[in-house]
């Protein structure tokens, strides 16, 4: 497996790619092209056009979440889609998958939609639909996690904003925030969007799914930006037990957060324009 980081809020030094407050990876497996997480905006394609990835040869595409940094990517993507059609080229038509939550309308701090401005519908004119709370294997090896069971005492206590539904809005803990696990020879490679689940939930149940306990890499938000004393505490017991090969914390990790996790684990410099391979 290769994964490409093809969009994050920093880049790699001396790769004149483009950055944003998001979060996009290019999976390559010998079976799939997976594309998790669209960012914000069209810079994820014009950055995999730079580095030689081809969007139209997309087998699937996974969202750990529909957040307006992970998911609002998707429109242009679906507009590149359209045109290469109009030019003859031909269309993918990936396989989509994602919790099933992930289309409900979201709010917060008065913003009138933080989550997906695409319908169900529209998705699923461009993919085919593949909506899961369980896990759902992409490869024999590559996993969808589904629905993450929260059972620590230190993370995803607090509400970030409101969901909407017929019946009202309600406190939003997104429920569905997913993330991947990838089994290699050497343990397992946990890839998370935001880690609104928490990124120790996410890889204890990483570890039961996969039926392996050794973690090779953990790679992508943890969602440690400016934490609660408890959650950060309680992060940092965790992972200096899990000696975990290497970290990879972006996106929705402050700088202080990095630094403490430098503490108990060996945290790795990330950024678009990186590339891991497996």
């Amino acid at each position: 497996m290769r994964l490409t980081v093809l969009m994050d809020n920093n880049t790699i030094i001396d790769r004149y790619l483009l950055g944003e407050p998001g979060l996009c990876f290019h999976i390559a497996t010998e079976e799939k092209n997976i594309l998790f997480d669209a960012g914000y905006s069209e810079a994820f394609i014009r950055n995999a056009s730079r580095m030689g990835i081809d969007l139209l040869k997309l087998d699937t595409i996974v969202l750990s979440h529909s957040h307006m940094d992970h998911s609002w990517g998707l429109a242009p993507l679906f507009q590149l889609f359209t045109e290469a059609m109009i030019e003859g080229q031909g269309i993918p038509k990936p396989d989509f998958t994602a919790h099933p939550g992930v289309f409900l309308s979201r709010t917060v701090d008065g913003l009138p939609e933080i989550g997906s401005i695409l319908t169900e519908q529209t998705v699923a004119n461009f993919c085919s639909m593949n909506m899961s709370k369980s896990p759902l294997w992409i490869t024999d090896d590559l996993v969808f996690l589904g629905e993450i069971p929260r059972k620590n005492n230190f993370e995803s206590l607090t509400p970030m904003g409101q969901i909407r539904r017929p019946e009202g809005n309600m406190d939003c803990f997104i429920h569905e925030d997913s993330a991947m696990a990838y089994r290699s020879a050497d343990g397992l490679v946990i890839i998370t969007g935001c880690s609104h689940a928490g990124v120790c939930n996410i890889i204890e149940y990483a570890r039961d799914i996969c039926g392996e306990a050794r973690i090779k890499d953990v790679i992508g938000g943890f969602h440690l930006l400016n934490p609660p004393k408890e959650q950060m505490q309680g992060t940092l017991e965790y992972f200096s037990k899990l000696q975990a090969q290497r970290i990879f914390a972006c996106h929705c990790t402050d700088l202080a957060a990095k630094i403490k996790l430098s503490e108990v684990a060996n945290i790795c410099e990330v950024g678009v324009g990186l590339k891991l391979d497996y």
